[in-house]
This record gives C-alpha cells, structure tokens and sequence, in this order.
C-alpha cells in the first residue's frame, strides 16, 4: 500500500475539559497517513491521478478551526471520518498533538488508525 502524508499541520481550535478551555483557542498538530494508489499518478504526472493533499489539508483545516471538542480522540475521529468519507480513501492514520497540555512534557495526544469498513 502506497501512504501519503500531512506531517504537523499546526491548527488553532477550541479543545479541552476544563472552562478555561473551551474559551480560548489551542495548537494542536496534526500528522495524517492515508492509503493511496500512485501507480496511475507516477505513469501520468496529473494531480487527478493521485489524492490532492492539498484538498484534503483544506478539510481538515475548515473542520478542525470550526469545531470545539472537548477530547483529542473526539477530533482524531471526525478527522479519519472526513478523510476516509470524502476523500475516498481506503485507509487513514490521524496523529492530534496537544503541545502543552502537561506540564514537561513536550504534548500528548492519540494516535487512531481506521479503514472504511470500521
């Protein structure tokens, strides 16, 4: 299987339990490895043969900086179903960092892998 990638998307977004929290925005940083064919898009050289990341990096973006979860593992969720369901890919490995979140540590955060018949 073939894997493209979106390595630290740095987004500001509303997350966290605490009152505090959920009036202000944070960083998190999102790394996503999705399944791809490229056979077709190396013969080619044409974006419409491959996955446009940058398309993918967009919705992402818009649902993150849009949203307010309370959880890490909330947000890795809607993102892999974003993903798997509207940029037809059969795999996903979404990685939300909360830099920060714990005093000396550098982030924490959850690492989720789904395919689209979970």
């Amino acid at each position: 299987m073939d894997r493209i990638f979106l390595s630290e998307m740095k987004i500001e977004t509303t997350v966290g339990i605490w009152e505090w929290e959920k009036r202000i925005k944070q960083q998190v940083i999102i790394d996503i490895e999705m399944s791809a064919d490229i056979k077709k898009a190396a013969a080619t050289d044409q974006i419409e043969d491959t996955l446009n990341y940058k398309a993918v990096a967009k919705s992402v973006r818009k649902l993150v900086e849009e949203s307010s979860f309370q959880l890490v593992e909330t947000m890795a969720e809607k993102i892999s179903e974003l993903v798997i369901g509207e940029h037809n890919v059969s795999w996903v490995r979404v990685k939300v960092n909360k830099p920060g979140a714990i005093r000396g540590s550098k982030g924490v955060g959850i690492i989720i892998e789904r395919d689209d018949k979970s």
